[in-house]
């Protein structure tokens, strides 16, 4: 098959042919029809994911396509079928699993990660009755694609981490996908939305998603909501970004990390955060058997993914060759970028 490996941290990212992935026991294979180009992609060649020890190595996370082949224990009928599946693979017998968080499963394998990733034709589901999740046949691949890390990591952290509720002022550090999702997640829920973002077209999207204010940086959050949010997430990933989303919280306010930090180490203000009763809630991906809310909302609009995309047309996996080594640089094109590994120009 067709795929993109680099063979060291900050390596070329080539495009080649590479063996096929064969379905393990209890496991799964996918034909690739979307997947995602993300921030977290780009950590991952940078270096900052201890897990990716295995060269050459193939990036990606998120995706969605059909079921080709199945493993030993897995139901046949899987085959066929349109799917995604969360970027954590949850081992599905552990007891953190049996309770439902298999988004922190001890035992999780990540592709792109520990595993061959998605920028390929075809990527392997591991524990796939656990793991696999179908999609309706109304939503596009290229949409279902962008749910598997992003959507589904903002939709944990505004509704299953910080509950946010009608009303409550929540603020969003970074505009990109995470964020963008966050503005349209938190919307749904009647929340009133301020984002902090230097890129102008990021902030009109954000605008256009419903948020309420849009800001270059973070020095007048406390007064837009009169005396700070509710509910505020880095979706950037910065020491700086972190930092702010906690400074800009009222008291007893709830904050919210999902953008990596990479190798930083940020200065967390904790007089503020004790004396203030601050939560600080970290938020890693969504389980499996969560997405059906967030397909609900999505097939009933509620969430407009199809909005979220970034402007454009999707990559050709040779595209994304230059496109991930250079992704902090790119502007102009904010939300989620998406790779069709089928797509020839």
């Amino acid at each position: 098959m067709r795929a993109l490996v680099y063979s060291r941290p900050r390596g070329p990212v080539t495009l080649t042919e590479v063996p096929a992935p064969t379905a393990p026991p209890a496991g799964a294979v996918v034909q690739v029809a979307a997947t995602g180009l993300c921030r977290s992609d780009w950590h991952g060649w940078m270096g900052h994911d201890p897990d990716i020890r295995r060269f050459p190595h193939i990036p990606g996370h998120e995706f969605a396509g059909t079921v080709v082949e199945v493993g030993s224990g897995v139901d046949t009928a899987w085959i066929g079928r349109r799917v995604t599946a969360p970027f954590v693979y949850a081992c599905g017998a552990c007891e953190v699993c049996s309770a439902g968080d298999g988004q922190v499963c001890p035992a999780q394998q990540q592709p792109g990660f520990s595993l061959p990733g998605s920028f390929a034709e075809y990527v392997t589901v591991a524990a796939a009755a656990e793991n696999l999740v179908a999609i309706p046949d109304d939503l596009s691949f290229r949409a279902a694609a962008g749910l598997g890390c992003r959507v589904a990591t903002a939709y944990r952290g505004i509704v299953g981490r910080a509950k946010v509720e009608t009303g409550e002022w929540v603020a969003v550090f970074g505009a990109g996908g995470v964020g963008l999702s966050a503005v349209a997640i938190a919307v749904s829920r009647g929340a009133r939305v301020v984002v902090v973002d230097p890129s102008e077209r990021a902030r009109e999207l954000a605008a256009a998603l419903g948020a309420e204010v849009t800001l270059t940086d973070a020095s007048d959050i406390v007064d837009v909501t009169e005396g700070g949010a509710h509910v505020s997430m880095d979706a950037f990933g910065s020491a700086q970004t972190c930092r702010d989303s906690i400074l800009a919280l009222r008291r007893r306010g709830r904050q919210v990390q999902v953008g990596l930090l990479g190798n930083e180490s940020p200065e967390v203000p904790m007089g503020r955060v004790i004396g203030w009763e601050l939560d600080l809630l970290g938020s890693h991906g969504m389980p499996a058997h969560d997405y059906a809310a967030l397909l609900d909302d999505v097939v009933a609009g509620r969430v407009a993914i199809e909005r979220l995309l970034a402007n454009g047309p999707d990559l050709t996996l040779e595209e994304a060759a230059d496109a991930l080594p250079g992704l902090p640089g790119i502007v102009g094109r904010p939300g989620i970028r998406v790779i069709d590994p089928g797509l020839l120009r």
